[in-house]
C-alpha cells in the first residue's frame, strides 16, 4: 500500500526551526491503521486500573503492537527532516483528558523533566497524534512560539490533584499562546524545549492524544539516570554507543 504521508516542505522545516513547533493537518496513518491504533488505546484505557486516564506512560514497553506505529515510516518520515537520519525512539505516552474532569497540564518544557538524563536537548522531537478531536474547549495543547531556545525555566509548585505535574513555569505570559487545534488522525510536532501546557477539559468531549518522542542518535543517554528505560533504534545508525532493545 502506498504511503499517505504528505512530506514536510523546506518551508515547514524552516517554520519548525524558528517557532519550535509545526501543525500537520494531514492524516498521519491510513484509515485502517489509525483505527487499529485507536482500538489499542481503548484497550489500555479499559485496563488502566487505578491509574488516571492521563497516566498511561510508555505503553509500548508493555505492548509491542505499538512499535508498528512508533517505528513506522509514516512517523519517521516527518521526524527525519528535522532531527536527521539517525533516530531512536525515546518514549511514548497516551494522554487522555476525560470529559469535565481532565486535569490541567501546567506550563512546562519537556526538557526540564529530562534534565540530566541526556547530554543535549537540541534534537528531540515529539509527535502528538490526535486520537480524538482536540480544541480549546476540551483542553488542547498550547505553546509559546519561539520559546525553545533555552528549555530550563524557573519552576514553582502546583497542586498535583488538579494538574498532571506538580510544578509549572513561573511568571509565564501566555498572551502569545497558540492552540493546537487538530482533527482525529492529524498531529503536531514540537521541540522538547518549547514552553507548552493545556487547560483542563471542561467540555463533554474526551481529548486523547498519543505522544511519540524521538531523539537524534547522536544524543547520548546517561545510563545511571535511565535505569530500566528502553530505547529502540528507529532509523539509521547509533552515533554515541547507546544500548537498544532492537540492536
Amino acid at each position: 500500500m502506498a504511503k499517505l504521508v504528505t512530506p514536510l516542505s523546506p518551508q515547514d522545516v524552516a517554520y519548525y526551526r524558528e517557532n519550535g513547533y509545526l501543525l500537520y493537518h494531514h492524516q498521519l496513518f491510513s484509515e485502517e491503521k489509525f483505527a487499529r491504533l485507536h482500538a489499542i488505546f481503548e484497550e489500555h484505557l479499559a485496563q488502566k486500573g487505578s491509574k488516571l486516564s492521563d497516566e498511561l506512560d510508555v505503553p509500548h514497553f508493555r505492548d509491542p503492537r505499538l512499535l508498528d506505529f512508533l517505528l513506522s515510516d509514516e512517523v519517521l518520515d516527518l521526524v527525519e527532516p528535522i532531527i536527521g537520519p539517525d533516530i531512536f525512539l525515546w518514549a511514548s505516552h497516551f494522554i487522555c483528558k476525560d470529559p469535565y474532569t481532565g486535569r490541567t497540564t501546567p506550563w512546562h518544557e519537556d526538557s526540564a523533566y529530562w534534565n540530566g538524563r541526556v547530554n543535549n536537548y537540541e534534537k528531540i522531537i515529539t509527535v502528538w497524534l490526535a486520537l480524538d478531536r482536540s480544541n480549546d474547549e476540551n483542553g488542547c495543547m498550547r505553546v509559546i512560539p519561539g520559546s525553545h531556545n533555552n528549555g530550563f525555566s524557573e519552576y514553582e509548585k502546583v497542586d498535583s490533584a488538579t494538574n498532571t505535574f506538580g510544578s509549572q513555569i513561573k511568571n509565564l505570559d501566555d498572551s502569545r499562546a497558540v492552540s493546537f487545534v487538530l482533527e482525529p488522525g492529524e498531529c503536531s510536532l514540537h521541540d522538547s524545549r518549547i514552553m507548552h501546557g493545556a487547560n483542563a477539559n471542561t467540555s463533554q468531549y474526551r481529548r486523547c492524544g498519543y505522544t511519540m518522542r524521538y531523539m537524534s542518535a547522536d544524543t547520548k543517554i546517561i545510563p545511571e539516570r535511565n535505569v530500566g528505560h528502553k530505547l529502540w533504534l528507529a532509523r539509521g545508525k547509533d552515533r554515541t554507543g547507546n544500548s537498544y532493545v532492537n540492536a
